[in-house]
């Protein structure tokens, strides 16, 4: 049961969408309107979102384009975690990767687990940290995306959730760069 620290004032964190996908728009985006509407309900901001279509270009320039943009502190994406051939958003983020978060997909598939059983190794979920910020590619189900944020994201971007949370170390995930 995570344990929130309701002492400590709650900092909101700058979060940037990206559903991908041939197929959606923003009208029919079922997965990037309940990421969007969790993280309101919970009390960050929506930076920014998007729609890319499902290549390894598009992808992966809009997510370069928001780790270089000072107000996006994460980065989620939805969609194209999968194997057929269309689904590219690993090979489009994780070259972007300066250090993954591996626990993140291991955390992910025992919540998945819990739900659909062995199924969930059809997903590539992952994570990862690149110039001060996180990113996170989920599943493009919106059962997937409150999985991934009910169960994991939710917590960690709550900078009063102990014993440890991503906020807390917000600060110093540039520390190497200052010299």
């Amino acid at each position: 049961m995570p344990r929130i620290d309701e002492s400590r004032p709650f900092i909101p964190v700058r979060i940037a969408v990206l559903t991908v996908s041939d197929t959606r728009t923003r009208a029919d985006d079922k997965s990037g309107d309940t990421l969007a509407q969790m993280l309101l309900a919970d009390g960050h901001v929506l930076a920014d979102r998007a729609i890319a279509r499902d290549d390894i270009g598009d992808i992966r320039g809009r997510v370069e384009g928001w780790i270089a943009d000072p107000q996006i502190d994460v980065v989620i994406t939805t969609g194209g975690t999968g194997f057929t051939g269309r689904d590219v958003t690993p090979e489009a983020v994780r070259p972007l990767f300066e250090k993954e978060i591996d626990g993140f997909s291991t955390v992910f598939h025992i919540i998945s687990y819990q739900k659909i059983e062995t199924s969930t190794v059809q997903s590539r979920a992952c994570g990862g940290l690149t110039r001060g910020t996180y990113i996170f590619c989920l599943p493009g189900s919106p059962g997937a995306c409150k999985d991934g944020w009910n169960g994991i994201l939710k917590w960690q971007l709550d900078n009063r959730h102990r014993p440890c949370n991503f906020v807390e170390i917000m600060p110093r995930l540039e520390e190497h760069r200052r010299g």
